[in-house]
């Protein structure tokens, strides 16, 4: 297969789809909505006027993307290491699993919405309230994916590395932790996307401090400028992706010469 084949097979379908969205945004536009509520779902040009090509707008976007990618990704950082260190305690020792697991899940039952006033009271308006909040809404499923990846390694495997009394430090860097990159890139993909949630969540309840793309999106729905606040959620979608993305580069780098689901796509 040719070079100009291959990128016109993998970018192709994306592309097309895009076009059909923007072509899908005119139709309700243009021919959709009725008069007096075409401004709810102003078209593609009118945003790209109104939220990237102004000035103010766009100075205004621009620094509440860096401030919530900035909280997006401390957030997602200390969620990584504690779900790391949590899934190994817990694979390594049942009692252990038995113990902190429930809390786990517990944690991811309780709604963030209830949790985010409190945050608010104990850390005041800063960076660690809203990283706080993203490392809750990550960490969960960071973590069970960590720890199935771990749990999952192959018996036979396993009872090599015992019969030849293999440490346990060696077994966790030549053994487990390998055979669970899988799983861990999994992990790590639901989690980026999880925490720049988790950011957009925390600035919508926190109104001082830094000004991030949460704050914008709530302002702009309250002075009902659309084209701003549509060009918002095009940012904090496009941060979500370009994170996705990027774990997504560094696990095909990994595992694409051994394990099939990465070899398939180089």
């Amino acid at each position: 297969m040719s070079t100009q084949t291959k990128l016109l097979k993998t970018y192709t379908p994306p592309l097309a789809t895009f076009g059909a969205f923007i072509g899908v945004w005119y139709a309700v536009h243009y021919f959709i909505l009725s008069e007096n509520r075409k401004f709810i779902v102003p078209p593609p040009h009118a945003v790209i006027d109104n939220a990237f090509l102004n000035g103010v707008a766009r100075s205004e976007l621009a620094e509440g993307l860096v401030n919530t990618g900035r909280i997006a990704l401390f957030g997602f950082l200390i969620a990584s290491v504690l779900a790391l260190f949590g899934s190994v305690l817990m694979a390594g020792n049942r009692m252990i699993e038995r113990a902190l697991f429930p809390y786990a899940v517990a944690l991811q039952t309780v709604p963030i919405l209830a949790l985010v006033p409190l945050f608010s009271v104990w850390f005041g308006p800063t960076r660690t309230a809203r990283i706080v909040t993203c490392v809750l809404v990550a960490i969960f499923p960071i973590l069970t994916s960590f720890l199935f990846g771990l749990k999952s390694v192959d018996s036979g495997h396993q009872d090599l590395f015992t019969l030849n009394n293999v440490s346990r430090t060696t077994r966790f860097r030549k053994l487990l932790f390998p055979a669970a990159l899988p799983s861990i890139f999994t992990g790590l993909r639901i989690g980026a996307g999880l925490c720049v949630i988790g950011a957009l969540v925390a600035d919508f309840f926190f109104s001082r401090g830094d000004l991030g793309l949460g704050r914008l999106l709530n302002n702009y729905a309250k002075r009902l400028e659309y084209e701003k606040l549509f060009g918002g959620v095009i940012l904090a979608s496009a941060l979500g992706v370009a994170i996705y993305i990027l774990i997504g580069w560094v696990a095909n780098r990994s595992l694409r010469d051994w394990h099939e689901s990465e070899a398939r796509s180089a």
